[in-house]
């Protein structure tokens, strides 16, 4: 059992030993590799043991566009045969290749702002910012001669949909609406007269959402159209006072004529003559 084992391990860590025939077609493998890229068979770089009678050889590759790349041309030679084959040529990179960066899934490339029209982004079968949600017949209470306003409040809570928005959804815009450009630490914010919370031009959310977030209605707002944090703002805020205009005008220039002289030149006077 032991001399088993034994056997066992040795063979398994055992290399090929490399193939006199085959380390020797040097010139063969050139030869294959020009007739694959003519002109771009650099020096040679050296050779691999494959298999027992598999070896591969390296060339550089001189292609400007393929720096760092090297041609494997593999050879073989069969049992008792005297004559070695050229089983395969692949241009492969080295460890100072320019590569391609890692492949992304285009659903991963996607970022915000990027669908445009006729683009379609369906979420993900396992989307954690969605639930699954009540269909007409399955809501708690449901009555088909409830009235079409009743309905559309109770549509209001997710009733009808096959899938509403969880609590980590709701969170997920929370923290991002809130910490954007149209939360309370925005610059156009910090230095707004008032906040969206008293302003006439806010109209609320429903749910949840309108504890934190309105919609702005005011065409001159920046936000117009958009969600807003209530302690977000802006110069065109409802209860603005405008300045009355005997105090808009500004009062005539002060000349400093004390560290200046004033000179008064007559322009027509001072051009010259033309004859």
């Amino acid at each position: 059992m032991r001399f088993n084992r034994v056997m066992a391990l040795s063979t398994r860590d055992r290399r090929p030993t490399a193939d006199a025939a085959c380390v020797d077609a040097v010139d063969a493998a050139r030869e294959a590799a020009l007739e694959v890229a003519p002109g771009e068979i650099g020096d040679y770089l050296g050779y691999d043991v494959e298999e027992e009678r598999t070896v591969t050889h390296r060339f550089a590759c001189t292609n400007a566009a393929y720096r760092g790349w090297n041609w494997a041309v593999t050879v073989v030679r069969a049992s008792r045969a005297k004559v070695v084959t050229v089983a395969e040529t692949v241009l492969l990179p080295s460890e100072a290749a320019v590569l391609a960066p890692t492949w992304v899934p285009w659903e991963d490339r996607l970022q915000p702002g990027d669908l445009g029209p006729g683009d379609i982004r369906p979420p993900a079968e396992d989307d954690v910012r969605l639930i699954p949600g009540w269909s007409a017949d399955e809501a708690p209470g449901y009555d088909p001669a409830i009235s079409e306003a009743v309905w559309w409040v109770a549509a209001e809570a997710g009733v009808g949909k096959h899938r509403v928005l969880s609590p980590i959804g709701r969170e997920d815009a929370t923290d991002r609406w809130y910490s954007g450009e149209r939360g309370p630490d925005a610059p156009i914010a910090v230095a707004a007269p008032g906040q969206c919370s008293t302003c006439g031009f806010s109209v609320p959310m429903a749910g949840a959402l309108g504890r934190v977030f309105a919609v702005c209605a005011n065409e001159q707002a920046p936000d117009d159209g958009r969600v807003v944090s209530l302690d977000h703002g802006c110069g065109a805020h409802s209860e603005v006072v405008a300045v009355p205009a005997a105090l808009a005008e500004r009062p005539d220039p002060v000349l400093d004529e004390i560290a200046f002289d004033t000179i008064v030149v007559d322009r027509e006077a001072a051009q010259p003559d033309p004859a």
